[in-house]
């Protein structure tokens, strides 16, 4: 999937439940920072962790 994500979208990250719902910052080359709702900003890189994109599923809260 590296490549295939655009900021705003909303993912999970199946490895990570408890980090609930993401939303996409930024997305260059194969790592993508995302603010997930329970585990804050990460950066991932997709070799190593798969992102589902969560289709017009809103977050908990708000940032």
């Amino acid at each position: 999937m590296i490549g295939q994500f655009l900021p705003g979208e909303y993912v999970s990250l199946p490895a990570r439940p408890e980090w609930g719902i993401g939303q996409v910052q930024s997305a260059i080359g194969e790592r993508v920072t995302v603010m997930f709702e329970e585990a804050g900003k990460q950066t991932l890189n997709l070799r190593h962790a798969v992102l589902e994109k969560v289709a017009s599923a809103a977050p908990r809260r708000r940032w």
